[in-house]
């Protein structure tokens, strides 16, 4: 496991421009941004143990991350 952030800006390099204009123009969108990035935040802090959790605390934090990335993709996708 790499333990490095999953920053939406280098999961989708090609969408930041859009991403940007997202963020500014669509409050669902704005709020799934923040909301992976504070889940993003508590995976990373967990991965290297600045924040130590449970396993399955942990696995339940990567499948919402998951989720909320493949909904981000989704409105990405579209626009």
């Amino acid at each position: 496991m790499s333990h490095t952030p999953h920053e939406l800006a280098e999961e989708f390099p090609d969408k930041v421009d859009v991403m940007s204009q997202l963020k500014q123009s669509d409050a669902h969108f704005a709020r799934l941004s923040d909301e992976y990035h504070e889940v993003n935040r508590a995976v990373h802090r967990a991965e290297t143990n600045v924040e130590p959790m449970e396993d399955l605390a942990e696995v339940e934090l990567r499948k919402k991350r998951a989720a909320l990335k493949d909904e981000i993709w989704g409105i990405l996708a579209k626009a």
